[in-house]
């Protein structure tokens, strides 16, 4: 479940990447709309925290189906931004979504909330089963 390995950063961050600055020219900025996710083991449950800035509670849905809970999250231009005259526009709109494997959570007890941009999701974890055993007469 979420790749399950403590998350170390140990990546050299350069301050310039030319060939990163060309992929990002050709293509667009493609990570624009993509969100960022931190995912906590608190023993009994697992907590993902989703930062999604500028969205609107309303405009977030959290769907579960096959094992598989689907955040996605819309912005929308109003009418209002549409008529005006800019300069620049770096503000992102459209809708994006992340996925992530919940085969290992209580689905009907999963809870979420939103709050400054943070969308907090508790996730109870399923009971470890212990395979039963039992003793085979030999014939």
């Amino acid at each position: 479940m979420f790749e399950l390995i403590p998350f170390v950063n140990n990546r050299r961050v350069s301050t310039y990447d030319p060939f990163e600055e060309m992929e990002r020219d050709f293509f667009g900025n493609t990570t624009a709309m993509a969100f960022r996710t931190d995912v906590i083991d608190n023993g009994e449950s697992f907590e993902l925290d989703a930062e999604l800035p500028g969205f609107h509670k309303e405009n977030i849905s959290l769907d579960v189906e096959n094992d598989c809970l689907t955040i996605t999250a819309e912005r929308k231009v109003t009418d209002d931004e549409k008529k005006k005259n800019f300069i620049k526009r770096e503000r992102m709109y459209g809708t994006c979504s992340r996925s992530f494997d919940v085969s290992m959570v209580e689905v009907d007890k999963i809870e979420a909330s939103f709050e400054d941009g943070i969308l907090k999701i508790t996730m109870p974890k399923k009971a470890a089963v212990i395979p039963a055993s039992r003793k085979l007469e030999i014939k």
